[in-house]
């Protein structure tokens, strides 16, 4: 007889908020589709925009059940999951569900944890705080750099350099950085032209 509880089999999630809206950022920028932000992230970087989802006792343990039945009724059938650090929890139930009523299935991680569920694309960000693990590099198919200041290209240089090679490069500033960043990404991308540039772009058209 299992021993697993719920949480740990993937039954349910400790959901941060779900919403339809505009991918605005990477490679599927400008794409609609609905977000699932799952809450509990122990990487702890000190310019995320989202330290509300950091704990997870705050965001309720929600059925994945119900979760999938409300993704499935927005249009686009394409969900990306989020966080927080998604990773921290058994995926392989929602993907498989998700994929059952014909939706697409997008990972935005940090790849500190491993990777469960199955996905039709992941976006790999990893952060300086918590390293992400060896194995995940080759999943990725997009590997979004955050660029707070100019250290932030060697470690980009550094991550690129174990993804896989038609893994796709962005480097990204950090909101609040941006007006001091971006000349620099803007040449770096220049002279790196295996880089590409991403914006969060949701933030200047003020949607979630």
């Amino acid at each position: 007889m299992s021993t697993l509880t719920d949480l740990e089999k993937g039954l349910e999630i400790p959901l941060m908020e779900e919403f339809y809206t505009i991918q605005g950022e990477g490679y599927h920028s400008g794409k609609a589709a609905w977000f699932i932000r799952i809450g509990g992230c122990d990487v702890g970087c000190h310019w995320c925009d989202v330290k509300e989802s950091w704990d997870p006792k705050i965001h309720p343990l929600t059925r994945t059940e119900a979760i999938v039945d409300h993704a499935v009724k927005n249009p686009s059938k394409a969900v990306v999951v989020t966080g927080g650090e998604p990773c921290m929890y058994n995926l392989d139930f929602l993907t498989a569900e998700l994929h059952k009523r014909g939706v697409s299935t997008y990972l935005e991680t940090s790849g500190a944890y491993p990777i469960t569920g199955t996905w039709n694309w992941i976006c790999f960000s990893p952060k300086k705080n918590s390293a992400p693990l060896s194995g995940n590099f080759k999943k990725a198919n997009e590997l979004k750099m955050i660029v707070y200041n100019t250290d932030d290209f060697k470690w980009a240089e550094k991550n690129a350099a174990t993804v896989g090679a038609d893994c796709i490069l962005y480097l990204q500033p950090e909101w609040s950085r941006r007006a001091e960043m971006m000349p620099k990404i803007t040449e770096y991308v220049m002279t790196h032209p295996s880089w590409n540039v991403s914006l969060q772009t949701h933030k200047y058209l003020g949607i979630p």
